[in-house]
């Protein structure tokens, strides 16, 4: 049985890890070096780093912070913010990450994610797909959340997966930083229409959110940042309590 993989997230803006609710209201969390070394021991089965504003502000993600990080764990680290070429994706990997995730470059140029699986191989690419419901329907956002398209959430998700994306990181803008729990309809409608990893992203609040996600979704992983950066929940505990439940998770 695969395990299900726990995930905290580093949103960094200016070079610090921030967190908001529904993608706005940004407060700061902390160091990412420091917080990064800290999941690492505390038993995170991966790490992302997504440089939040790169792509609004028209830059590259900091590559200098993201070689300290890499440096600083030892658990799989994927980067994303910013990238939009394979010299891109090149650079970060050199710089330590063993992922990258692209959104905004994706939804305009599909293409780039056939390029950059071909180039790296599909394991290296994860494509993050921020969507919120407009109208009761799921529809894609870019830019950090901040431009709205007609991009219907499901089709995209298939498509991603056709053109050899290794998972998927799917944020629910409406379910951002409101600790209610994930959106696990959506979820487990969108696993049932894609076979590579998906990632749920957006609403943990509590321990019993994870195990919601999991059984009601039946996704590879969950990511969280706030309820980990301020100690509202441990990762071992929250690991502890899934394997009570008899979610497979590793220690």
């Amino acid at each position: 049985m695969l395990t299900k993989r726990i995930i905290p997230c580093l949103d960094i803006k200016n070079g610090r890890t921030v967190k908001g609710v529904n993608f706005v209201d940004l407060i700061d969390a902390g160091d990412p070096v420091e917080l990064a070394k800290i999941y690492s021991k505390e038993g995170a089965d991966e790490l992302v780093f997504l440089d939040i504003t790169a792509t609004e502000e028209k830059r590259k993600t900091l590559l200098e912070l993201v070689s300290r990080v890499g440096e600083s764990i030892n658990i799989p680290f994927t980067v994303g913010g910013g990238i939009s070429s394979v010299e891109d994706v090149d650079l970060l990997l050199k710089a330590g990450a063993d992922k990258v995730s692209i959104n905004s470059a994706a939804v305009k140029n599909p293409d780039l994610i056939n390029r950059l699986a071909d180039k790296f191989g599909s394991q290296c690419i994860a494509v993050a797909i921020d969507a919120k419901q407009i109208d009761g329907e799921w529809k894609v956002h870019l830019v950090g959340g901040k431009v709205p398209t007609e991009i219907d959430l499901f089709k995209w998700a298939k498509e991603v997966g056709r053109r050899g994306a290794g998972e998927i990181l799917f944020t629910s803008m409406d379910n951002d930083g409101t600790k209610s729990g994930f959106a696990n309809d959506a979820l487990a409608k969108m696993n049932s229409l894609v076979n590579i990893p998906i990632i749920a992203s957006g609403g943990a609040g509590n321990i019993l959110h994870f195990v919601d996600c999991f059984e009601k979704s039946n996704v590879d992983a969950a990511l969280a940042a706030s309820i980990f950066h301020f100690k509202e929940v441990e990762i071992k505990e929250l690991k502890q309590e899934l394997s009570r439940k008899n979610i497979a998770v590793r220690f």
